[in-house]
């Protein structure tokens, strides 16, 4: 990035902040037409680190940041959490957080490819004072973000400021990213008879590999059979019913390196602003769902009987939520949830 492009950023950006002091960063870079990374890595030298280590060190500091607001997003949904980050587990390519009800992650280390601190100043009453907001946020190599976290206490916990000493100026590199190519729809022979052997919903994976699939392609082989095509509307009324039933279910929001879930019942959904938005006392969700091109409903045998989600795509086939209802390992799925989907199949089919 040449000396003026980064000034010509700078500048824009501070000018829609001025304006708008809480719009979001992923919008501004969005009206300059270039990724968020690239409009964070333009601040670089101006409130913004880039932070030299690998992303299972990265993600060996979140257990340490202390009270925080953590926020996944797909292209269409954002799930914000408060709480702390339980013990980090896992390997080189992958880390757990697992704490169902709290912060609860998967994540991808072979997207993460920069990690930054970075400080934005509050808007605040008081003119005499600045007050910081302070970041630790992961981009992947086409500067999408994978995974944010703010810091919630006041002071920083110390680990805040050991992250902090070890900041640097190395400014990263970015590629364009590709748009998903849309194909006819391959034959898949024995995807049936393989989709019907599974004994474990993480098999499904493996399912999409062997037969070189989108997870959405393999949905529009399966419909009648595994699969059921909704209405996009149908997602709100999913999120309704569960609410007034108080039935907990499980949200899943996956950005290209991260995948964070928040298991619960949910309070009522209420529309603003055009999105869908879920308020819990610890959770947010906001869903842009007028621009959802295909929901559908998705069984997948199991050794206790089989699971089924509700899974929402956006126009690029892109998975943009997952709703299943909340199970422990070794237990058949709910009644509650089987039975609103048999009335909402019921209902669909009467429309």
């Amino acid at each position: 990035m040449i000396p003026s492009q980064q000034i010509a950023i700078i500048e824009a950006f501070e000018a829609a902040r001025t304006a708008q002091p809480r719009l979001p960063a992923v919008e501004i870079a969005e009206r300059l037409s270039i990724s968020e990374g690239e409009l964070q890595a333009a601040r670089l030298g101006h409130d913004v680190w880039t932070l030299p280590l690998s992303p299972s060190e990265i993600a060996a500091y979140l257990p340490q940041l202390g009270r925080v607001k953590a926020l996944t997003r797909s292209r269409l949904a954002v799930l914000e959490q408060t709480g702390d980050y339980p013990e980090l587990r896992g390997g080189a390519q992958t880390g757990l957080l697992l704490d169902p009800g709290g912060l609860d992650l998967r994540l991808l280390y072979t997207h993460w490819h920069w990690a930054c601190l970075i400080r934005d100043p509050m808007p605040s009453s008081n003119d005499t004072k600045t007050t910081w907001r302070w970041s630790l946020q992961v981009f992947n190599q086409h500067g999408c973000a994978v995974h944010k976290c703010f810091a919630m206490e006041n002071p920083l916990p110390r680990p805040w400021g050991t992250l902090a000493a070890l900041g640097t100026r190395d400014t990263p590199a970015f590629t364009q990213s590709m748009p998903r190519l849309k194909r006819p729809l391959p034959e898949a022979p024995t995807l049936a008879s393989e989709w019907g052997e599974m004994r474990d919903v993480h098999q499904f994976f493996a399912l999409l590999q062997r037969h070189h699939l989108e997870r959405i392609e393999a949905h529009q082989l399966m419909e009648g059979r595994f699969t059921r095509a909704l209405p996009s509307h149908s997602l709100e009324t999913v999120l309704q019913q569960a609410s007034q039933r108080a039935l907990p279910l499980m949200l899943f929001v996956a950005s290209p390196g991260c995948v964070q879930i928040r298991t619960g019942t949910l309070p009522a959904p209420q529309r603003a602003h055009g999105w869908l938005n879920v308020f819990g006392e610890q959770f947010t969700l906001h869903l842009d769902d007028t621009a959802i091109d295909q929901v559908w409903q998705v069984s997948k045998p199991n050794r206790d009987g089989g699971v089924t989600s509700i899974e929402a795509f956006d126009a690029n086939g892109s998975l943009v939520l997952q709703l299943y209802a909340e199970r422990q390992e070794g237990r058949a799925e709910r009644r509650e949830w089987r039975q609103l989907l048999d009335e909402l199949g019921r209902q669909e089919a009467v429309a």
